[in-house]
């Protein structure tokens, strides 16, 4: 059996009414993956920062799983010389 290690780490950076989360992939051999998602504060809203965090980092999740499926997809399709189905 073959173990692989990647990591993911989010990085977080807010102001007074927007938190940006950079979620990175770092595969083993060395490719790393980006994508930044951003959650904002209504004015009137309690200022309660773990809010933001949490919806900043699922949207730089969701958008790195998803970077990540297209890649995937591009990969298959070099590889096999046809479209991908890459479904559940």
């Amino acid at each position: 059996m073959h173990t692989r290690t990647w990591n993911v780490t989010i990085l977080l950076t807010e102001d007074d009414e927007r938190t940006r989360a950079a979620a990175v992939l770092h595969t083993d051999v060395g490719t790393e993956v980006r994508h930044e998602g951003l959650a904002r504060r209504s004015p009137g809203d309690p200022q309660v920062p773990e809010i933001g965090d949490e919806l900043a980092a699922c949207r730089a999740l969701a958008g790195l799983a998803q970077d990540l499926l297209e890649a995937t997809v591009a990969d298959v399709e070099q590889n096999m010389g046809r479209p991908a189905d890459v479904t559940p």
